[in-house]
């Protein structure tokens, strides 16, 4: 693929989830960064706002295979990874796939699923596999899980634990939309137009060269310290026990070079790290008692986690 292509992809997917998700321009490009970057996405925010709703958008704007899994307390781990079946006819064992055997899998309400049928994610999240019995299986690539949680009602909820919490490339928020805004969604669901009218607009071997394309993108070696130096003052933090994983600087280079690619780059800058530094970094991090009951946030130690951490100069392309 030429350069440039995969901006092209990510405008046309861009576009198309825009005719449904109003007013969240930011919103959805960080979406489509994530899908680029081959990273999984958590959507959280209060009831009603779209979060379900931008998940099925970017399900439909890609072709390929996609799922929806509600999670429900009594919702197996089978449900999800698959199980293996005696068929008496053919007195034999075969694999009958689970919800996650998609490009797209949208587990909606996941903190509505049991802790042990949480963790049915945790490898195929990681590895882009499942295991069963002993048998490994591959899913297709691309893969990506979009999640949704609503974090107002706890009642029926299990807390997602960090190591799941790690495994996301960044929790989004959709907030709620400007008056504008809201009267259009209003007028489009009333007029009938939703996610599942939504066509393709980039099908799966496009996607898949526009990923590779992301991966080629240049990154310098002193953008990628800047990167592991603001994980690692979030780990010496005062106010945080537990700091940005390794896993956390990767996730902010792979989202940082979707981002320059975005933009119609081949190359990546600090500002680029500094554009997705809080959604990339904020849900990894566990607050000390002290700092919650001063009501701090780790979007706050994020942000003051970039203002005291020194930017390198770098020579745009080099």
């Amino acid at each position: 693929m030429s350069g440039g292509q995969a901006a092209d992809v990510a405008a046309r997917i861009e576009k198309n989830v825009q005719r449904v998700i109003l007013g969240k321009p930011e919103l959805v490009r960080l979406a489509v960064a994530g899908l680029l970057a081959e990273g999984h996405l958590l959507i959280e925010d209060v009831p009603g706002l779209g979060k379900t709703t931008l998940a099925r958008c970017l399900a439909h704007s890609i072709g390929g295979r996609w799922n929806r899994i509600q999670f429900t307390p009594d919702l197996l781990p089978g449900d999800i990874t698959g199980v293996t079946v005696y068929r008496q006819k053919a007195e034999s064992f075969t694999f009958q796939p689970g919800g996650v055997f998609a490009n797209v899998v949208v587990a909606d309400e996941i903190n509505r699923g049991t802790p042990k049928t949480q963790s049915a994610l945790l490898e195929v999240m990681s590895e882009r596999r499942v295991t069963v019995d002993a048998v490994a299986h591959e899913v297709p690539w691309p893969f990506l899980v979009v999640a949704t949680q609503n974090p107002i009602e706890m009642e029926g909820t299990y807390r997602l634990p960090e190591a799941q919490l790690d495994r996301f490339l960044m929790r989004l928020h959709v907030g709620y939309p400007d008056l504008d805004a809201e009267v259009s969604v209003i007028m489009g669901e009333c007029a009938g137009v939703t996610a599942e009218e939504l066509p393709t607009v980039v099908e799966i071997p496009q996607l898949r060269e526009a990923i590779t394309e992301v991966r080629a993108s240049h990154t310098d070696r002193s953008v990628v310290g800047y990167a592991a130096r603001l994980a690692t003052a979030t780990r010496e933090h005062a106010a945080v026990r537990f700091g940005a994983s390794v896993r956390g600087s990767i996730a902010l280079v792979r989202t940082a070079q979707a981002m320059a690619a975005i933009d119609g780059r081949n190359f990546v800058t600090p500002d680029d790290i500094k554009d997705v530094a809080v959604p990339v970094l904020g849900h990894r991090l566990v607050l000390t008692p002290e700092a919650e009951l001063s009501q701090r946030s780790p979007v706050d130690i994020v942000t003051e986690v970039l203002a005291s951490t020194p930017v390198p100069l770098v020579t745009a392309g080099r």
